[in-house]
């Protein structure tokens, strides 16, 4: 439901902009739909969410494909591109509490209470915070993990990002935003990508248009972060990205999977630079699977190498050690 209600908001947007045009959805399944009785981090599959879409992308059969930014690898497969970002909603995690605990927070739960979350990040990040509260996984769509909490006594609470309640009209379900103090948010997590063919410049070029420049330059830092130390959904990696008055600050950390150990580090770019036309050989840049042609190109390098250079600053101090130890547990689990 949630991916047809994003489905349908870029579509919305996209016949504001193209009314002669004509758009058709085309509903489709992925492994990690159907996977639902394992952990995300346990299937090991890079593509869980994408794979069945970008086959139907190959074979002309679609023409684009809109994803939740996060569930897309750093690195997409040969001849596929990230054609335009659009505006990110809120990005924070979001506590849904069963309705026995209604208008309390984390900290006020009784000892013991139970946690429900898919996401190794949230639950290092939270563990080291609240030790005295249990955390296991949920898994299945957001309707299937409410219904799970409200229906059974299981769970205290369960944590999801604020941007799929808000999209599914149940921001009233939200009893405590996590702010980036108590947990730093995931790569991309907020913002909506729509994939198209690299070498389809007229859907490219049409698809452009809903780029969201802001986001664009903080979601390729975060990738760029993100693809640098390796990270995927089988280890423990976290950020942070405001961008002010043409600064962009980028807060990046690696955990260990019980949040015991872990790094984190700010850093900061200009990404101040004018568009010019960068029409020509140039044109088909792109930066971490981002192909932006309306957003300053130097703007998005500054962006990228911020993220490069902070998680080169991160595997200096040991970044690399947390993160194999994490997956190697990961894996053991």
């Amino acid at each position: 439901q949630l991916a047809r209600i994003q489905t349908d908001s870029v579509v919305e947007l996209l016949r504001e902009l193209y009314p002669d045009l004509r758009f058709e959805i085309v509903a489709m399944s992925t492994t990690g739909d159907k996977i639902l009785d394992t952990a995300l981090s346990k299937i090991g599959e890079k593509s869980l969410f994408t794979k069945e879409l970008e086959n139907a992308l190959e074979r002309n059969e679609v023409d684009l494909v809109v994803h939740s930014l996060k569930d897309l690898p750093t690195s997409l497969p040969p001849g596929f591109t990230i054609g335009a970002v659009c505006k990110r909603e809120n990005p924070l995690d979001a506590v849904v509490f069963h309705p026995k605990n209604c208008g309390k927070t984390l900290s006020l739960l009784p000892e013991k209470s139970v946690i429900g979350t898919s996401s190794l990040r949230r639950a290092a990040q939270l563990k080291k915070k609240f030790p005295q509260l249990e955390f296991r996984d949920i898994r299945g769509n957001l309707n299937t993990r409410l219904k799970k909490l409200d229906e059974k006594e299981d769970f205290g609470a369960i944590i999801l990002a604020a941007a799929g309640l808000k999209r599914m009209g149940w921001e009233n379900r939200i009893g405590q935003l996590l702010s980036p103090e108590d947990c730093l948010y995931a790569v991309g997590q907020g913002a909506l990508a729509v994939e198209v063919r690299a070498k389809d410049q007229e859907i490219l070029n049409m698809v452009s248009a809903l780029h969201h420049a802001d986001t664009v330059l903080c979601c390729i830092a975060e990738r760029a972060f993100m693809k640098r130390l390796e990270g995927g959904c089988s280890v423990p990696v976290a950020v942070n990205t405001v961008l002010k008055d043409g600064q962009l600050y980028l807060t990046g950390a690696v955990y260990s999977l019980d949040g015991s150990d872990s790094l984190k580090e700010t850093m900061q770019t200009s990404v101040h630079y004018p568009q010019q036309n960068e029409d020509g050989p140039n044109d088909d840049v792109q930066h971490v699977g981002i192909t932006a042609k309306n957003v300053p190109g130097q703007a998005q390098e500054a962006a990228e190498n911020l993220g490069v250079e902070l998680a080169s600053l991160l595997l200096s101090k040991g970044a690399k050690h947390i993160l194999s130890v994490a997956r190697q547990l990961n894996d053991a689990r």
